[in-house]
């Protein structure tokens, strides 16, 4: 796949006609904020108003107020775009749904957005409540909703806004599994995105827009797949993986912006931390003839915005009750990052596996497993709060029990690593549990070892043999790719909130010393 950076320097040999005719568009955009719209530690969950005052916080709508004035005050013609997933990751989702995320993206001027997977977290109804909220068009090309009444004829594939005098063609994109991913419902039919893409993309193209951007919340290496299998992307704002791209960090996964051909992907973490700032120049046939910027980062250096502040605060007064008590205190930090709890055994996966599994085994429950999207963030040392817990375990899921046959499992966990490559959100954290994989097998075939905890000693998993599972009742239900569970025996699904068994399994165990045992091993 051809992938360059297009250099200011080799920008300028491409500058064809008069000047004049050049257009300077600076694309502001964030992606997969989920409702962080107050400061984050470094851990990406809550930041103390102390731990803020002293500058060790970041991100939080009103720094994002300040940053986008002066971004937009700095260019001559600016847009503001979101690639998705606004919704769900802390309990003022949990408590106002979408409207809180309406009231500040209306706030902040947001000039269109994506439909991000978690915007269906709560099926289309909720979806639809926010698109009647905004001021700005939400978009999704790659699915047929019209056979969904909250959606059809109102969710668009794609728009056309003016801004400096030209006209910007918008297409929306949205994860393909988006049915596994969250609750869509059994009436919107997600398709291919480059399909739909390009179907899109003619369209405009036929009605004279030379000037095309794709909002996608499809993930980095997707969209660098839909730049090379369409023709006339110019940019790509993507969003899904949290990809952090930038010329000056050693952590980038990629150059700000990546060029495929002429289009330039750009994307910019998560939760706020970053507001991307791409600077586009096309000449007057509307091909892209420089693409500069960078991710823009937002410290203490940033400042936060007071009547934002202010509104917040008003906001986050019915949930203080219940995400400042104290329920719990660990030693050492619980590792819950992405990076690890998608790839590998990581501590949060272990905790959170283990407190399921302590919570239903005396019904004779033998193995838990998480999904690692499931885990939104870590915890830093010290007092644990509710609201750190419901930050890293944010979905209201609930415990599901049920019973599977050996093979099933071995099914699950294939399902499970089959797409650590993408940094999938199935990744299995387990308990009573271990199991050794294969990074370099073919998916499908990557699972080497399973064995089962049997008292105090493990045994070889029995394909043949039936085993009770402790799960979320998403992947019960299908999500992530677990369609292998919607069909098990003795199924339960109404149990309590995850969260609350993870607090109460923290609260048990006195200062939780966090840890990784070996549970998941690769081959040598």
């Amino acid at each position: 796949m051809p992938v360059r950076f297009l250099a200011t320097a080799a920008a300028t040999a491409l500058l064809a006609g008069p000047v004049a005719a050049d257009y300077s568009l600076t694309i502001l955009h964030t992606n997969d904020f989920h409702a962080r719209f107050e400061p984050i530690s470094k851990y990406d969950s809550g930041c103390s108003s102390e731990d803020n005052a002293e500058g060790k916080c970041f991100g939080g709508t009103a720094r994002l107020v300040t940053a986008i004035a002066d971004a937009r005050a700095r260019s001559n013609n600016a847009v503001l775009f979101d690639g998705g997933d606004q919704f769900q990751g802390t309990l003022f989702y949990t408590y106002y749904k979408g409207k809180m995320a309406a009231e500040f993206m209306n706030k902040l001027e947001y000039d269109a957005m994506t439909v991000g997977n978690h915007e269906f977290d709560d099926g289309p109804e909720v979806l639809r409540g926010f698109m009647d909220s905004v001021d700005f068009p939400v978009l999704m090309s790659n699915a047929d909703v019209s056979g969904e009444p909250a959606l059809a004829d109102v969710l668009m594939k794609s728009t056309v806004i003016e801004r400096g005098g030209e006209k910007l063609g918008l297409i929306g994109l949205t994860p393909q599994n988006t049915d596994e991913l969250a609750s869509p419902g059994p009436n919107v039919i997600f398709t291919d995105p480059a399909d739909a893409v390009q179907g899109e993309v003619d369209k405009l193209t036929a009605e004279g827009v030379d000037k095309i951007i794709v909002l996608s919340h499809s993930g980095y290496h997707v969209d660098l797949w839909v730049a090379n299998k369409t023709t006339g992307v110019d940019v790509i704002v993507g969003g899904h993986s949290n990809t952090y791209l930038s010329n000056v960090s050693d952590k980038a996964a990629g150059p700000y912006p990546t060029m495929v051909g002429d289009t330039a992907i750009v994307q910019a973490y998560a939760y706020g931390k970053f507001l991307g700032e791409l600077n586009v120049t096309f000449d007057d046939e509307g091909k892209v003839t420089e693409a500069v910027g960078e991710p823009l980062i937002m410290d203490s250096s940033v400042a936060e915005d007071a009547p934002t502040v202010e509104r917040i605060v008003e906001l986050s007064q019915p949930l203080d009750e219940i995400r400042n008590k104290v329920v719990a205190e660990t030693a050492e930090a619980i590792e819950g990052s992405r990076d690890v709890c998608r790839a590998m055994e990581c501590a949060m996966g272990n905790l959170v596996a283990d407190a399921m599994l302590d919570r239903v085994k005396d019904q004779g429950v033998q193995i838990a497993i998480a999904n690692g999207g499931g885990l939104r963030a870590s915890i830093d040392a010290g007092e644990v709060t509710m609201g750190e817990v419901l930050t890293v375990l944010p979905f209201q899921n609930t415990l599901s029990t049920f019973e599977v046959s050996g093979q099933t499992l071995v099914d699950a966990l294939e399902n499970g690593v089959s797409q650590v490559e993408e940094g999938a959100g199935r990744f299995p954290q387990v308990a009573g549990l271990k199991f050794t994989w294969d990074p370099a097998a073919e998916p499908g075939a990557r699972i080497a070892e399973v064995q089962v905890q049997d008292g105090d000693a493990w045994m070889p998993l029995d394909p043949s043999a039936s085993y009770y599972v402790v799960s979320n009742n998403f992947v019960r239900g299908g999500g992530d790719g677990y369609g292998m569970f919607t069909d098990a025996e003795n199924a339960y699904d109404f149990g309590p909130d995850l969260a609350d068994v993870t607090a109460e399994y923290l609260a048990k165990t006195g200062p939780y010393t966090p840890y990784v045992d070996g549970r998941i091993a690769t081959v040598n």
